[in-house]
């Protein structure tokens, strides 16, 4: 059996069921527009809102096509649409599930779209060109998405959509999220199962339900004898139905603030887990243990196999690598720096190998799970510790912990133990170092794919991003301050630099730093250093100089080239977590003489406050003038990363404090 078949669907956790029924549902009915409709432009929910779902209600029903079962789900959405930066809203891309054994009536049905605008005192209709304008990307072998935007929006149209989807695999129960980016006046879910389908239910409750219950019923069904999972003369039975109803009101939108790994984290949806058969279909438990999976994934000839087998032809190329190399620890990095520099990676969303390793060896191009198998295989050939790490990219979202849910993960790396070390590795990045991955990767759980089934923590709060900035500022000859800065970024910092360098050049590079300096400061002579050096930071030096205005006042801002200068914390509110990458390190020192002609009159206030109790994470400004040297030191250091919601006021009037700071100017009089 094929890894990408089998798999396909996997979604695993659990949850509680639900109690009692009520008959209240939406009276938004297709097509039923009036001029009525029209009439709000500001809603009482969000009166910024660039547009406002007015309903979104789906269904997911489990029925028999005889042979077996199909899940049909069907879905309405009405949008209002109030801006031009709403617009968005009125496009569509959503996956249907294909089944390998599909029997012709899967897929995506009596789809209806349509655009309504109000126009001299009536309402004219704009229907979606079904045949010219419904796009198809085959993401996966199981999954293709379909995507389509609605003609003639203009600001106050309302825009509608139905649709029904067909899928005859019933390890496919639609997910439904209850609220997205913008606010959901109603949203309302129902799912039919029987008895004899056993789901998890996965809530992730961030809003409370208006409605949240269980109704039972009984229901015939016929199917084929020759099903293997149907017990012996049970080809026509009656069995019980559940239905589950769900409806929230008046849902925020939750737009994507700064330091947001994934809203997808934090919305209230709810996810579903076909988990056993149960009578009167044969008794079979469908989750597996981790271990369970791992250890088909190590026998599956287009996955584990690939790198445990001895790989006889792998020896020219490693041992080519590999020459002049006397430790393991060079072998590796060798090896590695090969991989990096000479295969072109093609997608950076993937677990699953797309083609053998020989040929990815061949062509010199693959996916990040291509690339990292592959060095997993060269490291083991030249015997080193090396096994597949599974993780999910921060932008992902927060991958399972329980139950195996591929569908959850997105990304490979490779975990080597070298003389008794830790090392975690990814080939498929250019200028990524030896033993770095991009914080992106920093994620959480992850999944080391061993016997073992090894899990490990990748928390960003294990990354420390240091960085220094020093600048030294003398009078010349014609009066001018002149002088140098020289910058120690972090490694995400100088891995940031190194792309934007490798991309736009070093001239650019500074040409756009200088116009972030501003016109009064002037860069010259800038150097790079180890910008080749991956493994390690980069180091910037360059020249800065300001002319003498000769003006009765001059002020000056001792941040030249560094500083918070605006909050990213902008909202006075948030509905989610802060999730910085990384804890941060940020040291800026000046050394710098009065300028020729001039006297102090007036230097910042110094200022040292704590984020927290413990003093761990703290601001300092501390600034003074002697003898004509004006002396500052200005440090940020943040050492935990997550911030709750109820956190949030706190830290954005911390960071205001240090804008305020960093944006406060040196003040000269001239001399009398």
């Amino acid at each position: 059996m094929k890894l990408f078949s089998f798999f396909a669907g996997f979604v695993f956790l659990q949850v509680s069921l639900l109690p009692v029924f009520s008959q209240e549902r939406s009276t938004v009915k297709f097509g039923k527009i009036s001029a009525e409709d029209f009439k709000t432009n500001v809603y009482s929910i969000d009166s910024n809102a660039a547009a406002v779902v007015i309903a979104d209600i789906g269904s997911s029903d489990v029925l028999t096509n005889r042979s077996w079962f199909q899940v049909v789900y069907k879905r309405q959405r009405r949008v209002h649409l109030l801006k031009k930066s709403g617009y968005d809203a009125a496009t569509f891309a959503f996956p249907v599930f294909v089944s390998s054994s599909s029997s012709g009536d899967e897929g995506l049905d009596n789809l209806k779209a349509v655009t309504y605008n109000y126009e001299n005192g009536q309402v004219v209709e704009s229907k979606l060109d079904l045949k010219n304008s419904v796009y198809t990307d085959k993401l996966t072998k199981n999954i293709h998405l379909k995507k389509f935007t609605l003609p003639n929006v203009k600001e106050g149209s309302i825009i509608e959509i139905e649709y029904k989807l067909i899928s005859n695999s019933v390890s496919y129960m639609p997910s439904w999220e209850f609220q997205g980016e913008y606010p959901v006046l109603w949203s309302e879910y129902t799912v039919t199962i029987p008895e004899f389908l056993y789901y998890l239910f996965l809530p992730h409750e961030s809003l409370s339900y208006y409605i949240k219950e269980k109704k039972e019923t009984s229901r015939g069904y016929v199917l084929d004898p020759s099903f293997p999972f149907l017990n012996p003369n049970k080809t026509s039975f009656s069995a019980s139905v559940n239905e589950h109803h769900w409806v929230v009101k008046n849902a925020p939108g939750l737009k994507r603030e700064a330091y947001t790994a994934s809203l997808n984290n934090h919305i209230s949806k709810i996810d579903f887990v076909l988990s056993a058969y149960r009578y009167p279909l044969v008794d079979r438990n469908l989750l597996l243990e981790w271990k369970e999976v791992m250890s088909i994934l190590l026998k599956d000839e287009y996955f584990g196999l690939q790198y445990t087998k001895d790989n006889s032809w792998l020896n020219d190329d490693v041992n080519n690598i590999t020459k002049g190399s006397t430790d393991n620890v060079s072998k590796a990095k060798a090896i590695f720096k090969y991989l990096r520099d000479n295969i072109k990676c093609i997608s950076y969303s993937q677990i699953f190998p797309s083609n053998t390793l020989k040929e990815i060896l061949k062509i010199k191009r693959g996916g990040v799970a291509d690339i990292n198998l592959l060095l997993v295989a060269m490291l083991r050939k030249i015997g080193i510790n090396a096994d597949p790490l599974m993780l999910s990219t921060r932008s992902n979202g927060y991958p399972p912990v329980l139950y195996p849910d591929f569908s959850k993960f997105n990304y490979l790396v490779c975990a080597a133990t070298i003389e008794g070390k830790k090392y975690y590795l990814d080939a498929s990045r250019s200028q990524l170092g030896f033993g770095w991955l991009e914080s992106e990767c920093y994620n959480g759980y992850a999944k080391v794919i061993d016997e073992s089934a090894t899990g490990i923590e990748l928390l960003p709060d294990s990354l420390l991003e240091r960085k220094i900035i020093s600048v030294n500022i003398s009078n010349d000859d014609q009066g001018n301050l002149t002088g140098y800065v020289q910058q120690s970024p972090g490694y995400y910092e100088s891995y940031k630099t190194r792309k934007a360098i490798g991309e736009k050049g070093k001239d650019e590079f500074f040409k756009e730093l200088q116009n972030e300096v501003g016109s009064g400061v002037s860069i010259s002579n800038p150097v790079v250093d180890s910008l080749t050096l991956y493994d390690e930071p980069i180091y910037l030096t360059f020249d800065i100089k300001i002319e003498n205005e000769k003006a009765e006042m001059l002020y000056i801002n001792p941040m030249f080239v560094e500083g918070h200068k605006d909050n990213p914390f902008k909202s006075a509110t948030r509905l989610y977590p802060v999730e910085m990458p990384y804890a941060i390190d940020e040291a800026y020192i000046l050394k710098m003489e009065l300028p020729q002609g001039y006297v102090l009159d007036e230097l910042p206030k110094p200022i040292k406050m704590n984020y927290d109790e413990e003093g761990k994470s703290f601001f300092e400004y501390i600034i003074s003038e002697n003898n004509g040297v004006i002396m500052l030191r200005s440090r940020l250091k943040i050492t935990k990363t997550y911030f709750g919601s109820d956190e949030y006021e706190v830290l954005r009037e911390f960071f205001a404090q240090v804008v305020n700071k960093h944006n406060e100017q040196i003040v000269f009089k001239k001399k009398k």
